[in-house]
């Protein structure tokens, strides 16, 4: 896979699908146990530079979607796109996040909560890419 034969339109609508599972995983499904996990406050939350945090983000969203559409290459198909995505985020990201939570002493709970949250991101991505015509 070359980056010329890239579906670049996908890899827009994919960063994007970041904003929509982190906004359910962070926002309903975990926010009570992130919080308490990770001592976020809604009042620290609000003083963040939204500009930076929800741009870097979507930044470093996009070239996680340009990687998973060069690995996720000819295999085309939201299943296969998924799994891509899935496998990639489980193995190399959540591993990765594991090291340094072992070493800076975080809670078990938080790295759950944020190695589930880049997997199954990472697997909407896969799958948002792998559909979508090259």
């Amino acid at each position: 896979m070359h980056f010329h034969s890239i579906n670049w339109l996908s890899i827009v609508v994919a960063a994007l699908a970041g904003f929509v599972v982190g906004g359910l995983w962070y926002g309903p499904l975990f926010r009570k146990p992130w919080m308490a996990a990770s001592g976020m406050t809604f009042e620290k939350g609000a003083q963040a530079n939204r500009a930076l945090t929800f741009g870097g983000a979507y930044v470093l969203n996009l070239i996680g979607a340009i990687g998973l559409a060069v690995l996720i290459g000819d295999h085309q198909g939201i299943a296969s796109g998924a799994h891509v995505g899935a496998f990639a985020a489980f193995f190399f990201l959540a591993t990765g996040l594991g090291v340094i939570y072992l070493f800076e002493q975080r809670p078990f709970k938080l790295w759950l909560i944020n190695a589930g949250y880049q997997v199954v991101n990472f697997a909407a991505m896969g799958a948002i890419i792998g559909v979508w015509p090259r």
